[in-house]
């Protein structure tokens, strides 16, 4: 079985030493994706919705690489370092998976790598053939 490796061009994915995302036959798994943009700041600072929206941006596109859709996203997981605010980042997924529907956790974190990230986003995949 072939392993297909994504890169977003994130300045974290070497010296890290991941990939945005990895294929495996028909899964997909998207590492935890924060709000960079291509140059590596940080996409809308203070705001909660654009950075998800940012987030979500990144993930579709590393499924399309991998060779899937949005429609073969199953689960995400919404990383958050304050919950209270968690209708701005269901509003921006709502925007995305309203139809498709994957399973979805949102859970409070005390923090992520850059202090003015204020969410970070996990997605799985599973591509059905007879798309």
């Amino acid at each position: 079985m072939v392993k297909v490796k994504v890169s977003s061009g994130s300045p974290y994915e070497k010296p890290i030493g991941f990939s945005r995302a990895s294929r495996i036959g028909n899964i997909i798994a998207v590492a935890g994706t924060a709000p960079l943009t291509p140059d590596g700041t940080t996409a809308c600072p203070g705001d909660l919705y654009g950075q998800t929206k940012q987030c979500i941006s990144i993930i579709k596109a590393a499924i399309e690489d991998a060779g899937g859709r949005m429609e073969d996203v199953i689960r995400i997981r919404i990383m958050l370092t304050d919950i209270s605010r968690w209708e701005d980042a269901a509003r921006a997924h709502g925007e995305y998976f309203g139809e498709i529907r994957p399973a979805c956790t949102f859970v409070e974190v005390s923090g992520l790598v850059q202090p003015e990230w204020l969410v970070e986003i996990e997605a799985d995949g599973m591509v059905v053939d007879d798309q």
